[in-house]
């Protein structure tokens, strides 16, 4: 193995300054594929609890892709170039794909893991030039369309760090071979991810994760003021 440091990046709040799950759910309401006052309500609440690092990730992951998930895959394809262009563009800063080009050049191992879907967060990935996506991974039936169940283990909370382990593993890889792991993140959903991590990097951190990091001496870093 060549590259000796693995460098985890969250997304949502910590690569963009924003929530791409639920951006999706409002982009949802201003396109008109959901009712507007009821889901944003829905939505809103479950936003609050994974603020909370609370949230019931099946059921808001059923709740999620409801609204979508029956449309057509060209339906789908294109609503999410739309997304792409009027709500995820501007939220991608030169400062945030500078670091993770940062992290490519030194010749780390580089991934994004994220507690939002695979279909939310592939492209936005790879507008940042991140191949390695660790999503929640959709379950699809014999037809290949989304059922609004889970795939396999979660990227929440400690599913993170199962899902990143089963990745390396994949790649005849295993923690204990990095001399040095960065985690960036700024929820403190990802606490036992970043607990795996020689560098964690509170990055534009919850106040939760700020005061978990400041008690334990971690790197803060704030891309977005």
């Amino acid at each position: 193995m060549t590259d000796r440091k693995l460098t985890l990046f969250d997304l949502d709040g910590t690569l963009i300054p924003g929530d791409s799950d639920h951006s999706f759910g409002e982009f949802m309401v201003a396109v008109g594929w959901a009712d507007g006052d009821t889901w944003r309500r829905r939505n809103d609440a479950f936003y609050a609890t994974y603020v909370a690092g609370a949230l019931d990730v099946h059921a808001y992951v059923d709740f999620a892709t409801s609204v979508w998930r029956e449309r057509s895959a060209q339906e789908q394809a294109d609503i999410h170039a739309r997304f792409m262009r009027e709500v995820i563009q501007p939220m991608i800063h030169p400062q945030a794909l500078a670091l993770v080009k940062q992290h490519q050049d030194a010749g780390d191992r580089v991934a994004i893991v994220t507690a939002t879907n695979e279909f939310v967060t592939r492209p936005i990935a790879q507008a940042f030039g991140v191949a390695d996506l660790l999503a929640i991974e959709l379950e699809r039936d014999a037809a290949g369309a989304v059922t609004g169940a889970i795939r396999g283990v979660p990227t929440y909370q400690h599913g993170k760090v199962t899902r990143v382990g089963q990745w390396l593993e994949r790649q005849g890889a295993a923690w204990g071979d990095f001399e040095r792991v960065t985690v960036y993140s700024d929820s403190i959903n990802d606490l036992p991810l970043m607990e795996r991590a020689t560098d964690p990097v509170a990055t534009n951190p919850s106040a939760a994760l700020e005061a978990v990091a400041a008690e334990r001496g971690w790197r803060f870093l704030r891309l977005f003021e």
